[in-house]
């Protein structure tokens, strides 16, 4: 059993900033590789950044320089600062997690949404 609980998606205007947190609970599993996605309207779901676990990092194009992605592997947690902001940021944010138990599964939290306005 694993939970992936997201936090800190909302309104903003352009410009601004927010940090997503997606922390993992759950009993006898091991955390690889986390990331963040996200699905606007219309569009494909789309990676935004990744972690391994040693901390190596890797951004999509369009929020390059302006997104950053940690984690806290002691807290299982992984975040995603948001800084300027632009409207074509706005989607639904979902967190993935690669969970090590028997094998590797794929595990996604429930999504949340990051609006911002012009």
């Amino acid at each position: 059993q694993v939970q992936l609980v997201e936090s800190g998606g909302g309104l903003v205007q352009a410009g601004g900033s927010l940090r997503l947190s997606c922390a993992a609970s759950g009993s006898s599993f091991s955390i690889g590789t986390m990331a963040w996605y996200r699905q606007a309207p219309g569009n494909q779901r789309e990676l935004v950044a990744r972690i391994t676990r040693g901390g190596s990092t890797n951004y999509a194009d369009s929020v390059k320089g302006r997104f950053a992605i940690s984690r806290d592997n002691a807290k299982n947690t992984v975040y995603l600062q948001m800084n300027s902001l632009k409207p074509e940021d706005t989607a639904v944010y979902y967190c993935n997690a690669d969970l090590i138990r028997n094998g590797v599964i794929s595990s996604w939290g429930q999504g949340t949404h990051v609006t911002v306005s012009s």
